[in-house]
């Protein structure tokens, strides 16, 4: 089956398909026409869902609101970013650069002083950067190899332990034989003092392991909220979800395995 991913080509995403996958792959210009693509069942995904410096990807997790499809898998990569330019950095006037890779290169993008201009990936950046001689783009080694860009300055991650995490996707879920996370979503569809004790209540009292809670905004209203809750696989799980289901709206994402990167 297809494997659609977030183009254009050079992007983390590619490279990371690209380690993992034989399939054909189809490069998408967003993560929310990956997601609802990959919910017609015409192929499978490969999308960002959270980063170790600026958090959640919240194009994911919209999109993993609004469509019908499941979670499949996990992988990690670790992610360093690079200014491409052909030019010295004094005589830049623009910095082409996606939001999220803006925020994970935030320190020294601020001390350079240039305007960001904020693009859809980082292979966007390297290709938008081409238009103008006194332009430079922050991008993966990948892409700037891809468009021939030279790279000025390495390594400009506020963190050096920068890591990525990405989610598989598929208009079905897997067996659960050999899963070790399951990830829901949680819709209380209320509010009321407590309700979050209550609701983590649940996996506390069973001795299970939440590796990762995040809110997002219902639509409803300000102040409304849904939850994506990760959580180990461990005895018990069955009956908290039950449980769960009894105070909230619950829809199960999927269960799922880390999948190991080759060369990583």
């Amino acid at each position: 089956m297809t494997l659609a991913t977030l183009g254009p080509a050079g992007t983390f995403s590619h490279e990371l398909a690209a380690r993992l996958y034989t399939d054909e792959i189809e490069l998408l210009p967003t993560i929310r026409s990956i997601i609802k693509h990959v919910a017609t069942g015409a192929a499978k995904g490969l999308v960002p869902i959270e980063n170790s410096e600026a958090g959640g990807v919240g194009e994911t997790l919209q999109g993993l609101m609004e469509f019908d499809v499941s979670i499949t898998g996990e992988a990690y990569i670790p992610i360093r970013h690079h200014l491409a330019a052909r030019t010295d950095p004094s005589r830049l006037s623009v910095i082409y650069a996606h939001p999220q890779t803006h925020e994970q290169c935030s320190i020294l993008l601020d001390k350079l002083g240039i305007e960001v201009v904020h693009t859809s990936s980082n292979a966007a950046s390297a290709v938008a950067m081409q238009r103008d001689e006194r332009a430079g783009a922050v991008v993966s080694e990948m892409a700037a190899a891809i468009y021939n860009l030279p790279i000025i300055l390495r390594d400009l991650q506020n963190n050096r332990s920068n890591i990525t995490r990405f989610v598989e996707i598929s208009a079905a879920p897997l067996d659960s034989a050999g899963a070790t996370k399951c990830s829901l979503l949680v819709d209380p569809e209320t509010d009321r003092v407590g309700l979050l004790a209550d609701l983590l209540g649940v996996f506390a009292r069973r001795g299970i392991n939440l590796t990762r809670i995040e809110s997002r905004p219902s639509r409803r209203g300000i102040g409304s909220y849904i939850f994506f809750i990760d959580l180990a696989i461990s005895e018990g799980l069955q009956e908290a979800k039950e449980e769960l289901k009894g105070m909230a709206s619950v829809r199960e994402l999927g269960c799922y395995a880390r999948m190991e990167v080759p060369g990583l």
